[in-house]
């Protein structure tokens, strides 16, 4: 009877965490659907600045492919490198390639990381990070490696949220809550001056930033840059 009661048990427990990490998905995916939909607004701002002339791009950080109809609206004719650090992104972008219109000979996945970029100088028209530079392991790593990847007048194209302003409450908050951020969002940082790091990278046809601040959950992520770093020459 014992261990009939302790299995008794043990499926209670289970099935209760089941209900609840179904509850949360649930209750995040609501509250997290307004800031999907206000993204939009800047995704779409700065994928208007890919030139139809940008025949190879590379996408740092891929994930599953939500960029995917950005790509195929401007150039069906793209070619589209994504990386991406997690092999098991590999059919789930693929899929979005697809549903996206791009041609399955125009889209390739690698797996690797912005720090340690795999392709030759020189090779790229394009390069894309959207909400990917709070996560890795080496900003200035990674932008050097943006820079050495670009061919000369390439342009690197980026969307991300930075820190908030010194001495501010926000900031203050931040900063306490960004050792939970980056075990809950995959080693997601809130308290990154990415802004001065891409500023301070050296690209050698310079740089357009604009910040917007988001209205929607979650403020904590406030604010967001976006914009454009161009290389007119090599180093």
């Amino acid at each position: 009877m014992l261990g009939v009661r302790r299995m008794f048990e043990e499926h209670i427990i289970r099935r209760s965490r089941w209900y609840i990490r179904r509850l949360y998905s649930w209750f995040f995916n609501l509250l997290m659907q307004s800031y999907w939909d206000e993204i939009e607004d800047c995704k779409e701002k700065v994928f208007n600045k890919l030139s139809e002339k940008a025949e190879k791009v590379l996408e740092i950080g891929i994930g599953s492919g939500p960029n995917m109809r950005y790509y195929a609206a401007r150039n069906a004719n793209l070619n589209l490198l994504g990386l991406d650090p997690n092999p098991k992104m590999k059919k789930y972008s693929r899929k979005s390639a697809a549903k996206a219109g791009l041609k399955p000979k125009n889209f390739k996945f690698k797996q690797g990381v912005g720090e340690a970029i795999p392709l030759k100088d020189n090779s790229v028209d394009a390069v894309v990070a959207t909400l990917v530079l709070c996560s890795v392991s080496d900003v200035t790593q990674t932008l050097k490696e943006i820079k050495r990847v670009l061919r000369p007048g390439g342009v690197f194209i980026f969307l991300e949220h930075v820190a908030a302003k010194d001495g501010s409450m926000l900031r203050r908050l931040q900063k306490l809550l960004d050792p939970l951020q980056q075990r809950l969002a995959d080693g997601c940082h809130l308290t990154r001056n990415t802004r001065e790091r891409i500023l301070e990278a050296g690209f050698s046809g310079g740089v357009k930033i604009e910040t917007y601040s988001m209205c929607s959950f979650p403020w904590i992520t406030r604010p967001h840059i976006y914009g454009l770093a161009y290389k007119t020459r090599n180093f």
